[in-house]
């Protein structure tokens, strides 16, 4: 527990304070008495800290509220009288996490860890290790830079031992660590309970995942009558990925092995036109998508086409 305060410069006379400020630090449970926790100098207009450690009679028991208050007194030892309270939470801190482990997934990072009945939620710390060696350029549609260190709450976490941080960024290594955290609202205010960190996990979030399967492939064949071309046009759903450069065009006839049709360089729209095809043969099409990392999805599922004799 920390308190932090800002020493005054002057005393109810508006005159300058000489010499230092004694600062009485005292914490009560409760309608009980305000136990002395210790004291400290300061000099007039300093901000004064003071730390400790719980007492074991307050770190075990059920979570409750206690105060803290400080107390000034100048060199002749007259009070200006009690702060105002800080208020923290007392009492056994939720059990630490435990297995806690992370998964790359093309959806982002999946934590998890072993569920448990403490109530409250789970809070995430993550930090970047890779962060920008360079100050990005200040522009309008430049997007701001990643934080370093940011915190996720899972609500609820205890209980559910999953969550899903999707706000990451290929390319980047993050390292994680988790707490089991209770809160607790007071006039307002939100108080917390925390446990320990749990050990940290490092997740370097390189994209081996191919794109999503395209979906929707059509073939319509077209005869090419009056000196016009026989083929057969595909059309397919496009891919909404950001990273997606293209797509690769199969064909085969039946019992024929698959064949690529489509150029080495991906096709860059959802749609394809076939000038290699006999009337009276029947084709079987499908299409996969292709990232700019040239990983490659699954085939689509068969759009099959007839093209007639003339």
């Amino acid at each position: 527990m920390t308190l932090t305060w800002t020493c005054p410069k002057k005393n109810t006379d508006k005159l300058a304070i000489k010499g230092d400020i004694t600062a009485r630090v005292c914490r009560r449970e409760g309608p009980g008495t305000c136990a002395d926790a210790g004291s400290l100098k300061e000099l007039p207009g300093a901000t004064g800290t003071f730390s400790e450690t719980l007492p074991d009679a307050l770190a075990f028991g059920t979570p409750r509220e206690l105060h803290y208050f400080v107390e000034l007194k100048n060199k002749g030892g007259r009070s200006a009288g009690q702060s105002n309270p800080a208020t923290v939470l007392a009492g056994a801190p939720p059990v630490p996490v435990q297995g806690f482990n992370a998964e790359m997934r093309k959806e982002g990072v999946v934590l998890r860890w072993k569920a448990d009945r403490d109530e409250g939620g789970v809070r995430l710390q993550r930090t970047l290790l890779t962060p920008p060696a360079t100050k990005p350029k200040e522009g309008i549609a430049t997007p701001p830079p990643e934080p370093v260190e940011q915190n996720l709450w899972v609500e609820g976490g205890s209980g559910s031992g999953r969550t899903l941080d999707k706000d990451i960024h290929f390319g980047e290594t993050y390292e994680y660590r988790a707490q089991r955290v209770l809160r607790v609202t007071v006039d307002g205010k939100t108080l917390e309970l925390a446990g320990e960190l749990s050990a940290s996990v490092r997740v370097e979030a390189n994209d081996v995942f191919p794109p999503t399967v395209p979906t929707g492939l059509a073939a319509v064949a077209s005869l090419g009558g009056n000196g016009g071309e026989t083929a057969v046009d595909l059309s397919w759903q496009p891919d909404t990925e950001a990273d997606v450069a293209g797509y690769a065009v199969y064909r085969r006839e039946s019992g024929a092995a698959w064949q690529r049709i489509s150029p080495a360089e991906p096709v860059v729209g959802p749609a394809f036109h076939d000038a290699h095809v006999e009337p009276g043969h029947t084709y079987r099409y499908a299409v996969s998508a292709i990232d700019k990392g040239g990983h490659e999805s699954a085939r689509s599922e068969e759009a099959e086409e007839s093209v007639p004799n003339q």
